[in-house]
């Protein structure tokens, strides 16, 4: 008690400042509705700051919660409505599909060239998506009209006259260029040649054909130019001869196509034995330009032989396309032997009733 009085705080320094307005309480309305906004977590909060979006995550959230009381509804629902769900599901998968594959098919189409082909029918609900292989020298990075070549043409039998004059031609042209600049200019090739008519062509003026400046001329070499012409007018010798240039060069693998089986690309040859027989034949009644190895590269494309690797998908069809014209052609001699004998048997029936 002797050290004094205890020491007592200012009340001034607590004391509130006299012109301070009283705090009025809240006049903002809570909302009247039952559901509460849910509350955020230290999970989420943490998620917010780690995306950087508090809207995608909230967003992500709540289709993940509808997701699972979707889920949650349908497994407490009858089995009935399960497989009705099920079963639309099922369709919109395959619907989805379908739209992909077509999608798919299209951009292929556009860009071209690829070794695998997506086919199928999107038309109908037993759609199947397949894929088909090419040959293996039609990559990613072919020209869209050689792949369409390889696709539609290389190696289909060809029995037309024009058709096989025009390949031919073609054949030969690959001396100086490729079948991707060819199939390009396919269309000058046909009005500069009058489709390949051999009658037509055999009537060509030489010299006007291959005079600087023509259309003709920004093709091939003037060499090339004339030979094609002087093709022509053997081929109408030896259609002559033998009724069709056809006949005459289906003869040479007794009008049946060759039917190679290779499995990969550098088992295909660049010439073959028969190639050359042929050859030497054409250049003996007057062609030009016929090489072994165009020979060869004319019997690929005419169907004479079919090169197509046996896991392409068009080594079976230009297989059947060839079966299917020998036995057409079987029926025929057929026939025309049948048309013969009736008169004999007719004459030899008479003989014995008299």
């Amino acid at each position: 008690m002797s050290g004094g009085p205890p020491r007592v705080r200012a009340m001034n320094s607590i004391r509130e400042p006299e012109n301070k307005e009283p705090e009025k309480p809240a006049t903002k309305k809570k909302p009247t509705n039952d559901k509460q906004p849910p509350q955020e977590t230290e999970s989420n909060n943490r998620s917010k700051k780690k995306c950087g979006s508090g809207k995608f995550v909230v967003l992500r959230q709540k289709s993940m919660n509808a997701s699972c009381s979707s889920y949650a509804s349908s497994e407490s629902s009858s089995p009935l409505s399960r497989a009705s769900s099920s079963s639309s599901s099922w369709s919109r998968g395959r619907a989805a599909v379908r739209r992909n594959a077509v999608m798919v098919r299209k951009k292929q189409c556009g860009g071209g060239g690829e070794n695998e082909v997506l086919v199928g029918d999107n038309s109908t609900d037993d759609f199947q998506l397949q894929i088909k292989k090419r040959c293996a020298w039609v990559t990613p990075t072919t020209d869209p009209s050689y792949a369409t070549f390889h696709d539609e043409e290389w190696g289909v039998p060809v029995h037309d006259d024009k058709k096989l004059f025009e390949l031919l031609s073609l054949s030969g042209a690959l001396a100086e260029l490729t079948w991707p600049l060819i199939l390009n200019k396919r269309h000058i090739f046909r009005e500069v040649f009058l489709d390949f008519d051999p009658i037509d062509v055999s009537k060509l003026n030489e010299k006007r054909i291959a005079m600087p400046g023509s259309p003709a001329s920004s093709l091939l070499s003037e060499l090339k130019l004339r030979s094609i012409i002087e093709n022509a007018r053997q081929i109408c010798k030896v259609t002559d001869e033998f009724g069709s240039f056809d006949k005459y060069i289906w003869n040479f693998v007794n009008h049946k196509p060759i039917i190679s089986q290779f499995r990969y690309s550098r088992q295909v040859p660049v010439k073959t034995p028969k190639a050359e027989l042929i050859s030497k034949d054409l250049v003996k009644r007057g062609f030009r330009s016929v090489s072994p190895t165009v020979i060869y590269s004319f019997m690929q494309v005419a169907g004479l032989t079919n090169d197509h690797l046996i896991n392409c998908f068009r080594f079976q069809e230009c297989t059947t396309k060839g079966e299917a014209r020998v036995k057409d052609d079987y029926l025929e001699a057929k026939t025309k032997v049948k048309e013969l004998e009736d008169p004999i048997d007719v004459g030899l029936s008479r003989a014995v009733d008299d």
